[in-house]
């Protein structure tokens, strides 16, 4: 049943066929080849012509001809894929509404508990594997299941278009290869980072599922199992994905140069950018001081004034003046 697509029946395939290969004939004609009563054959008949897959005469006995199959019935597959389509994204949305129905009705479906090496090994894998937009990493030092470079479904995913956003700490570059490992990645097109230290190990997918130890374990941990939970969409996710994005925030990108050095690795940012003019300048403009009692107060222009407050919003990546407060004192500049 070829045609079953279009939805055509198997006898009506049969009688179609004989049309186009015999041309015009009768319902008794085609009920003697395919093997029908001839009320049967006139029935099929009829519905092939309600179908637009064959036309008759006016005639008594009428006699039926096929429509050509592009006119037939590549209308009819075309309407027949779009209502797929349809139901496809229907069953989409079901089953996400499904999904989160089961995980508000059962913990077990939020959160599910990984043990042993080989079984976190393995959801790792699976986790990239299936990532089509996104991974995010918390990379510490002594690895639990996955030892440094041995991750190579990162570059698998990294030839697939998918970003990867890695943070490490500044111990991870003392294990041995770490380096070496890390510029492999950034090379391959992992974004990299670093911080002094990382609070748990994690790895998330398209923000829609998480990897996090929650023992310690493995090789260069404890000699016990590692264990880790299986976190998927819910508050907990958020709250490790909004934890990722403050580290991230905070981080010194690495920087990787032609001969595979790599800068940043401690963690810490460059020195202080600002001037003892900038920081007292900082400080009564946070204070609310307008720009001309600023300049009178320290013996500056009106338009220095304005030219070091542009200057310090451009370090900081402030578009107004608010934003430009609230970096200051999350950069510890005041």
């Amino acid at each position: 049943m070829a045609l079953e697509a279009a939805g055509v029946s198997a006898v009506e395939e049969a009688v179609y066929r004989l049309l186009i290969t015999t041309g015009p004939l009768k319902a008794a004609d085609v009920a003697g080849r395919v093997g029908l009563e001839v009320v049967e054959a006139r029935s099929v008949l009829s519905d092939l012509a309600a179908k637009g897959m064959a036309s008759h005469t006016d005639g008594v006995p009428r006699q039926y001809r096929a429509t050509p199959p592009d006119v037939a019935l590549t209308p009819r597959l075309k309407r027949n894929s779009d209502a797929l389509d349809r139901a496809r994204v229907e069953v989409t949305s079901l089953l996400e509404t499904y999904r989160d129905t089961a995980r508000r009705q059962d913990a077990g479906q939020l959160i599910e508990v990984i043990t042993g090496g080989e079984a976190l090994r393995q959801h790792l894998r699976q986790m990239q594997a299936s990532a089509r937009d996104e991974m995010l990493w918390f990379c510490k030092a002594q690895y639990v299941a996955m030892p440094s470079g041995s991750n190579d479904a990162e570059f698998d995913a990294l030839g697939r278009g998918v970003t990867y956003r890695v943070l490490y700490e500044k111990a991870f570059f003392d294990d041995e290869g770490a380096v070496d490992n890390v510029v492999e990645g950034v090379r391959a097109g992992e974004i990299a980072r670093s911080v002094p230290h990382l609070p748990l190990r994690l790895a998330v997918a398209d923000r829609a599922i998480a990897i996090c130890p929650l023992v310690p374990g493995g090789p260069q941990g404890s000699p016990d199992e590692p264990t880790a939970a299986l976190v998927r969409d819910s508050n907990l996710l958020a709250a490790l994905i909004a934890l990722f994005e403050r580290y991230w925030e905070d981080a010194v990108p690495l920087d990787v140069d032609d001969s595979g050095a790599v800068a940043g690795t401690d963690g810490v940012g460059a020195p202080d950018p600002l001037s003892s003019i900038d920081r007292r300048l900082l400080s009564l403009l946070v204070a609310g001081v307008a720009d001309k009692a600023i300049a009178s107060q320290m013996g500056l222009s009106r338009r220095t004034v304005q030219r070091h407050i542009q200057h310090m919003m451009e370090l900081a990546g402030a578009t107004t003046r608010m934003q430009l407060a609230w970096q200051a004192a999350r950069r510890g500049w005041l």
